[in-house]
């Protein structure tokens, strides 16, 4: 066969279109090979071997598959991830695989050899194009390095605003240039590893090939083709065959891999399939096929997991990764720093599982690296290196050092060629230049790329495109393209849509895995069910048989609005933006619309929630003692429903809309807030002003509420019992033409009250209107979730990631050198303030440094619970640590290095055994403050600058009497040293908007250096997620440290030879926490590698990674499996037996030996005295609180927009009946206020807590009571600033008792107590609680019970006699009690004329003659005294006498004023006290073990009973 057959699996067939695997009989270096389009459409002539799709392979592929065809599909995975273009053809490996398979249940030749056949009947095309790069560039606005905003820019909001309108204005002149002219060519089937600094372009030129513009605000230019077509055009028609893949695996973490893959293929499952097999066999087919080649077999029914959801391992999840865009079917793939964060050997797989991704699909990948092994480096074809946005090389990645070698570059010895790429655009890098060639060499970024755009490499480049693009077929591309996706589309999708599956279709998938994901997490529904019945019992109980007479009417409104305002409650609770990440790349990868997941989320939450909504209300309306006929049952159950569902809808639509869960809440806040007061219950349309009175018919509660009263009082006879007037012992012969009801919508002479009546002039409700409101609900829900669909289909752009540097306010900054190695003023403004590797390099840096002994641990073991049963995380670990040595911690992911350094350092809670000593003797409590721990995590207080971070660390953990000039002078040496002194005032700031990933972790290390550990420096891989040549700058560090006598103990991943050799000794672990190797290195690893030589392992070659070569050896990788027992060989190895010798001597000696540092001094837990460290811990909380703008705004602007909205939603009240009643409503709504407060509060205190406890507690800095105190004490002088803005805006609306006695008391009362005491109890219930979600549960119960049992929405005296206790603990009582009381004690009334009871007296008698024995003891008044017909009768004549009908008498004030303090007295020890329960004794509630221990204790005695 001379013919060329195309095996096309994935890509851009009618499958996954799957392996697209090109085989040829012929062999020759594929690029020498000219591309044609079409080839792939019609084999050579004569050849007889057309191209083809996988549909064969998948028909065979829905049976199941053997064992053996399994193991043969692995091997092809294996030869296919090792194979690059510059070997030939693929069909040379696939045919020696063949070759060597005496197999006939499954012949890969065979397979090949169907799908041709088949593909060539059936006609299917298949998709793939090189990519053409020329003069491509690109900028943005420069905002690189911007100036921190403080409370005072608030304060002078004027100026802060002119500032903003005139930075704004200027940065449209100021672009900065991100990527210039490059070029490149990328044939189809090759990978392009693009290098580069932090900073450099590398993300940017990823996105820009993908066709990512908008994050470019200065636009795109140059030239982008795919086989001749544009880049415009493809993103038009093609966007889903250019796929950008990001570092971070963003899936949803309760689904499993099998429903994470079956959706990805069915998104893109063809609708024309050889041999026209079902959807589902195709399906099942390519998922088993994928997760064969990929090895994730085993994990089908595992979770996927994130960082948070235990599931499968990292370099699991970046397989799923690759399988779910291999099922995208893209012609160009582009992954962005796809190995960050793995270990060495999960590197190499993932870069092996993209090679052979390339080898099946014949795709093209574009591939970004940090720390990029020698491994990793052959699997590529090309490489091309970027300085600073410049283009300095581009070609095959065997020049590549050729290339820089003639340039005057050296290769170190065991350097690895793409850490060597990186160094030379690095100015601090490690250089090794040629004799004669130090002037010549290039410096700035223009001189390497002066030099690349001069070279022949480039020239070839040029002429290589000029070939390449004269040789393509666009025109046959474009067509194959079109007839591919005619193929491909649904018919029932638009012509121009680029996906796969019809709208409909998307739908049905997502809502498929809206169920499959609520299912996978079913805690947070089972949490709201349990919620809503807990709920219902104790609000049905508070309501329990509300009277049927007048005197329940108001409580049976009450229960409605409740179910509604809870509902409300719960779908703002609901809000999650989670997912976008999530659905933005799927729909860049052309899963589906948006809109789609939108309505899916809806549909697929729907029957979760009726669940608990049903069983709330049959609780609710039963305890409650509702009208009990089934009509009104459903009634209320279908407004219910339509309401609860209409409001998630504007939650979710408003949530949509916005770039933050923080951004949506503060308006849905608000939007709570008008939902709550305009429902009409609190204040009814005729009392509404006319300003805010159309938001009563804009939201959908009204409707519901108005149809659920008219159900409950429709036709309803309310007996006026205890409302009827005159009524006493002197009346009781009374005819009913002499009495009525003081009752709205009584009649005279009537002693009941018809429910319609009542309901059309309390709150001009008709019965009429019900199934009008219907219609309008249903308006209402379709609109909203339209909506939200539209927004959803907008607003799912792919945001940048770019790290901007923001400098404390006022400091001088951009300071740049002017030197010949001083970057362009175009570049990225954190290349300009890249931390030197060197530092200053001064003799005296590390001064008095040196560790004053030898730390030994013998034996260690830890042991945890684990599914009941114990489980071992280290096995009887041994080493040692002496001054002046590095020593290394190495083992694959899940070995436990992590787990033994923590272990060493104190930071485990377990089962511990073994002896960790120091100088011979057991460590003391002073053990954890005088050692060093830089945590893998680099967690610091975003507000704070690193100067400020430094000098807070060093005052801490250094002894008082040392003066503060000294730490301070200490703290700038280690800035000088560590090279940070560019960005001393830079703010921490959060991941992109603030410190590089390298400036944080050289903080991490910095912020224990000041600390002068005299003991032991821990690293726990100090090197993660930086760049080659930034790792290597941290390791320099540490050894300037090793040498100035630190003992320093320090996991690693991904070490270069030269990185490792830097290393003294070396501890070893494999999975299970046992120890393989523990001893020196050696010279060029020379100890390290004869023993692994001589115990069985294969020769190591010259050029190998030696850290790579005992990885691999020991079996590392989620993959790899070892030949022998590592473990038990290092146990009878005499390497084993002297390292314990030598342990044991070292034991005995140094216990004989007193240390210096022993006399005279006497262990401390803390450095620094109590009021030392408040002092300190108060005026760095409060710099962070000055510092956080965004929280003091949203604070400021809730309490403010809050304020204005309740005062003029009950702007002057005036003096009626009415207007008693909304008065009390307005103070309830600023009580009320208190749970968004505390809310925020929580938020911002979370953080605090987490740090301290992650890092600070850890290492002994402050008392853990500080971070309470200072946190309390920071917060209450905003919250009494914002408060008096509250007051004002509140207050004096109202128009009531401007006087002083009567505003000032309210001040002291509301803006001082009440935000001392709601502060106190948010602060309360966060420490008590485990998590953020955890305290946001808690305080909607908490506020739940405070306000319904604060007397206003069920007055005490209708309360069962078992709930009337909470009315009297809860605190809230007492606090409106008082509010209410100051607004209307004297307050005279005068009715409105339809809130008069009317009636007439007996014949000779006046009205006041008739009423004056009542009146002697009841309430009101008779306005027409002297009247003999139509008594007009107002049931108060003061506002005392409302308050002593709602049990609030203003006597009470100052008893009220007493208990104040008493609650926040409570709080604040409680505050303390549960923090300490907590999370210093680490108490547990209902633990599983402690209550099987009681159940099983239980059981015994049952038995022996």
């Amino acid at each position: 066969m001379g013919g060329e057959v195309t095996l096309g699996i994935g890509n851009n067939t009618p499958m996954s279109d799957g392996i697209h695997a090109a085989m040829s009989e012929d062999s020759g270096d594929a690029n020498d090979n000219t591309h044609s389009t079409n080839t792939q459409l019609h084999s050579r002539e004569g050849a007889g071997a057309p191209s083809l799709d996988e549909q064969s392979l998948i028909e065979k592929m829905s049976h199941s598959i053997s064992p053996d065809d399994a193991s043969q599909l692995s091997e092809l995975g294996r030869v296919l991830s090792q194979h690059t273009v510059r070997d030939g053809d693929v069909a040379s490996a696939t045919e020696a695989l063949s070759r060597a398979t005496t197999r006939s249940t499954f012949d890969t030749r065979e397979v090949i050899a169907a799908f041709v056949r088949d593909a060539d009947s059936q006609g299917i095309h298949l998709r793939s194009a090189g990519v053409t790069l020329e003069g491509v560039g690109c900028s943005g606005t420069d905002s690189s390095a911007l100036e921190g905003s403080t409370f005072g820019d608030v304060i002078a909001l004027p100026y802060t605003l002119y500032k903003a309108v005139r930075a704004h204005h200027n940065s449209k002149n100021h672009m900065r240039t991100v990527l210039h002219d490059i070029s490149a060519l990328a044939r189809p089937g090759e990978m392009v590893l693009v290098l580069g600094r932090p900073g450099a372009g590398c993300s940017s030129l990823l996105k820009v090939i993908a066709g990512i513009r908008h994050g470019f605000a200065g636009g795109v230019h140059g030239d982008i083709t795919y086989d001749g077509i544009p880049q415009e055009e493809m993103m038009k028609y093609f966007r889903g065959d250019v796929i950008y893949n990001g570092e971070q695996d963003v899936h949803f973490p309760y689904l499993t891999v099998q429903q994470t893959i079956d959706f990805a293929v069915a998104c893109k499952t063809p609708a024309k399939r050889v041999n026209g097999i079902s959807r589902q066999a195709y399906i099942e087919g390519t998922r088993k096929l994928y997760a064969t080649i990929f090895g994730l077999t085993h994990t089908y029914h595992t979770r996927v997991g994130n960082d948070f959801v235990r599931g499968i391992s990292g370099g699991e999840r970046k397989r799923v990764s690759i399988i779910e865009a291999l099922a995208a079917k893209g012609s160009i793939y582009c992954w962005d720093n796809a190995t960050r964060g793995l270990d060495a050997s999960t590197a190499l797989e993932y870069a092996q599982a993209i090679r052979l991704m390339t080898n099946l699909l014949k795709s093209t990948a574009f591939v970004t690296i940090y720390q990029a092994s020698e491994n990793i480096y052959n699997c590529f074809d090309k490489v091309t290196v970027l300085h600073t946005g410049r283009q300095v090389y581009y070609g095959t990645i065997t020049d590549a050092k050729e290339y820089f070698d003639k340039m005057g570059f050296v290769c170190a010895p065991r350097q690895s060629t793409a850490e060597f790429l990186t160094a030379v655009t690095d100015p601090d890098g490690l250089h090794l230049i040629k004799p004669g060639y130090e002037s010549k060499v290039p410096k700035s970024p223009q001189e390497f790329e002066d030099y690349w755009l001069n070279s022949p490499e480039y020239a070839s480049l040029m002429e290589d495109i000029k070939q390449y693009k004269a040789t393509v077929d666009t025109e046959a591309t474009r067509q194959l393209y079109k007839e591919s996706m005619r193929d491909e589309k649904s018919r029932f999708s638009r012509k121009s849509s680029t996906f796969t599956v019809s709208f409909f279709e998307q739908v049905r998938l997502c809502t498929q895995r809206g169920f499959q994901r609520i299912y996978g997490n079913m805690t947070a529904t089972i949490i709201n069910i349990i919620a809503a019945v807990v709920q219902s019992f104790v609000t049905g109980s508070l309501y329990y048989n509300s009277p049927s007479s007048t005197a329940g009417a108001f409580s049976r409104g009450g229960v409605l609005y409740f179910c509604l305002l809870y509902y409300s409650l719960m779908s703002l609770a609901s809000m999650d933006l989670s997912q976008r990440p999530i659905v933005v790349k799927q729909k860049h990868y052309s899963f589906y619309h948006p809109a789609a997941e939108s309505l899916a989320d809806t549909i697929s939450g729907f029957p979760f929630r009726m669940i608990g909504m049903t069983l709330f209300l049959i609780i609710l309306f039963f305890l409650s003692g509702l009208h009990r006929t089934a009509g009104t049952f459903f009634m209320v159950y279908l407004f219910l429903t339509m309401c609860s569902e209409t409001i998630n809808g504007l939650f979710q639509m408003i949530a949509a809309g916005c770039s933050s869960l923080a951004q949506a809440h503060s308006i849905c806040g608000i939007l709570m807030m008008a939902i709550s007061m305009y429902s009409s219950y609190m204040i009814q349309l005729p009392s509404m002003h006319p300003w805010f009175k159309w938001i009563a018919y804009i939201l959908p509660i009204r409707y519901s509420f108005e149809s659920m009263l008219n159900a409950e009082f429709h036709g309803r006879h309310m007996d006026c019992g205890t409302t009827l007037v005159p009524s006493g012992p002197l009346y009781e012969n009374v005819s009913d033409a002499n009495r009525a009801c003081a009752f709205v919508g009584a009649k005279p002479g009537q002693p009941w009250v018809l429910g319609d009546d009542y309901l059309r002039v309390q709150y001009t409700y008709q019965y009429k209107n019900t199934w009008r409101n219907f219609g309008i609900m249903w308006c209402f829900l379709i609109g909203y979730t339209v909506l939200r669909a539209v927004v959803t289909e907008l607003n799912t752009k792919m945001t940048g990631t770019g790290d901007a540097l923001i400098f404390k306010k006022g400091t001088k900054h951009f300071k740049q050198d002017n030197d010949l190695e001083s970057f362009d003023e175009d570049i990225e403004q954190k290349e300009v303030y890249t931390s030197s590797s060197a530092g200053e390099d001064s003799s005296d840096s590390f001064e008095k440094f040196q560790s004053v002994g030898t730390f030994i641990w013998k034996n260690v073991c830890y042991t945890v619970p684990y599914n009941g049963a114990p489980r071992l995380l280290l096995d009887n670990v041994s080493g040692y640590c002496i001054p002046g040595t590095l020593t290394a911690l190495m083992g694959e992911s899940g070995a436990g290095k992590t787990t033994l350094l923590n272990t060493l350092a104190q930071r485990n809670v377990g089962l511990i055994t073994g002896d960790m000593l120091l100088n011979g003797r057991p460590i003391d409590e002073s053990f954890e403050r005088r050692t060093g721990y830089v945590q893998q995590q680099d967690v610091h207080i975003a507000e704070l600058t690193v100067k400020e971070a430094l000098i807070f660390s060093a005052r801490m953990r250094r002894p008082e009497s040392i003066p503060d000039s000294e730490k301070c002078s200490y703290v700038e040496k280690i800035i000088k040293v560590l090279g940070m002194t560019e960005y001393e005032d830079v703010l921490v700031g959060q991941v992109g908007s603030g410190l590089n990933v390298e400036q944080r972790k050289k903080l991490s290390i910095g912020v224990e250096l000041v600390a002068k550990p005299d003991v032991l420096l821990f690293l726990d891989e100090p090197t993660s997620g930086l760049d080659s040549q930034s790792a290597w700058s941290v390791v320099q560090l540490l050894k300037k440290l090793q040498a100035a006598g630190q003992t320093i103990l320090c996991t690693i991943h991904q070490p270069s030879a030269t990185l490792f050799e830097q290393f003294d000794r070396l501890l070893l672990l494999r999975k299970g926490g046992q120890t393989v190797y523990f001893g020196d290195i050696g010279k060029n690893s020379s100890t390290l590698l004869e023993y692994f030589e001589r115990n069985g392992a294969r020769k190591c070659a010259q050029d190998e990674n030696p850290a790579e070569y005992i990885l691999e050896s020991i079996g590392a990788g989620a993959t790899e499996e070892a030949d022998q027992d590592w473990h038990q060989i290092w146990l009878n190895s005499p390497e084993y037996s002297k390292a314990h010798e030598d342990i044991d001597e070292m034991v005995d000696t140094l216990s004989k030996t007193k240390s210096v540092n022993d006399v005279n001094e006497k262990p401390t837990k803390y450095a620094t005295s109590y009021l030392y460290q408040l002092k300190y811990v108060y005026l760095r909380t409060s710099t962070t609180f000055w510092r956080s703008t965004n929280y003091i705004v949203s604070k400021l602007m809730l309490m403010t927009v809050g304020g204005l909205f309740v005062g003029f939603t009950f702007y002057d009240p005036g003096n009626s009946r009415i207007g008693m009643q909304n008065t009390m409503f307005a103070v309830m709504i600023s009580v009320v206020i208190s749970a968004p407060l505390m809310n925020q509060m929580q938020v911002r205190a979370i953080d605090a807590r987490d740090l301290f406890e992650v890092r600070e507690s850890k290492s002994n800095m402050f008392h853990w009571s500080l971070i309470i105190i200072t946190e309390y004490l920071s917060e209450i002088p905003y919250q009494f600033v914002f408060s008096t803005i509250f007051f004002v805006s509140l207050y004096f609306p109202l128009r009531t008792h401007f006087e002083a006695s009567s505003s000032a008391v309210y001040y002291l009362h509301y803006c001082v107590l009440f935000q001392i005491y709601y502060t106190s109890l948010g602060l309360m219930i966060l420490y008590m609680s485990p998590n953020l979600p955890s305290a946001n549960i808690i305080m909607g119960l908490c506020m739940s019970f405070l306000i319904a049992f604060c007397g206003v929405v069920q007055p005490m005296r209708l309360m069962p006699g078992f709930w009337t206790f909470m009315w009297k603990a809860s605190p809230y009582t007492y606090f409106i009690q008082s509010l209410v009381g100051i607004m209307l004690h004297k307050k005279p009334v005068i009715c409105a004329k339809d809130e008069l009871t009317y009636f007439d007296p007996p014949t000779g008698q006046t009205c006041g003659e008739y009423m004056a024995p009542f009146l002697k003891y009841g309430t009101g008044y008779v306005k027409n005294e002297n009247a003999t017909t139509n008594c007009a009768y107002c049931q108060y004549s003061v506002g005392d006498e409302y308050l002593a009908f709602i049990s609030a008498p203003y006597s009470n004030l100052w008893r009220n004023f007493g208990f104040y303090f008493a609650y926040i007295f409570f709080n604040i020890f409680a505050m303390v006290g549960v923090y300490y329960l907590f999370h210093v004794r680490k108490l547990v509630v209902l633990n599983p073990d402690s209550i099987k221990k009681v159940l099983g204790k239980l059981h015994i005695r049952k038995n022996n009973t």
